[in-house]
């Protein structure tokens, strides 16, 4: 089901040339932490502890995550190589209520794969370049024997490639986001809205909540 209450993704200040996305990384830690928490299959019930925080500046969307786990994984450094198998977390969204969505998954060191259609099996990759224009800043440490790792994207909307540059206050939408890792030590899959299903999958459109791009105040 639907979270009863859209998620209200707020302006923040455009990242354009010239801005560091340090600003962004710090920016991000003022908004509201949102807990990706949810395990909903019995065979897969540990959870690392993970949350997003989530703006935009109508012409990029900003996403930060913050992961504390057991371990990490992090082999893969080419883009649209198979992240899923890291230590990853994951954005799926859909526009204006139609049938095929994006699903942007990225490791703990901010290799990105993007991929777009209308469910699991009906995707496509897309274009590296395209890939390749989303920004990623990555910090990984140690703490009392567990590892905290943090990753802030910026995320253009010419990565939603499949539509013509979009203002995404002109846009409906709804997502979800995701945390797995399906090589690692203990393999894991959690949800930030609550998923039905037997086993474990992400590419469920139905169970994608309302969100709603704030306007500038």
């Amino acid at each position: 089901m639907p979270v009863e209450q859209p998620l209200k993704i707020f302006y923040l200040q455009p990242y354009h040339e010239g801005t560091s996305i340090a600003d962004i990384v710090s920016a991000m830690d003022d908004l509201p932490k949102h807990a990706i928490a949810k395990a909903p299959w019995a065979d897969y019930q540990y959870k690392p502890d993970c949350a997003f925080a989530i703006a935009h500046c109508n012409s990029n969307i900003y996403i930060k995550f913050f992961v504390v786990e057991d371990a990490v994984l992090a082999r893969f450094t080419t883009p649209n190589s198979l992240v899923y198998k890291d230590s990853c977390v994951e954005f799926f969204i859909a526009f204006n209520n139609e049938q095929s969505y994006y699903n942007l998954e990225f490791n703990c060191l901010g290799t990105a794969y993007v991929g777009y259609g209308s469910g699991k099996t009906q995707r496509e990759a897309a274009p590296i370049p395209i890939v390749e224009q989303i920004k990623s800043s990555s910090l990984l440490y140690s703490v009392d024997g567990k590892i905290k790792w943090e990753l802030t994207l910026v995320i253009p909307t010419d990565t939603f490639y499949r539509h013509s540059s979009p203002q995404l206050l002109q846009l409906d939408a709804k997502c979800n986001f995701y945390k797995c890792g399906d090589d690692m030590p203990v393999p894991h899959y959690l949800c930030w809205n609550n998923i039905v299903s037997d086993a474990p999958e992400f590419h469920l459109p139905d169970f994608f909540a309302k969100a709603s791009f704030i306007p500038q105040s």
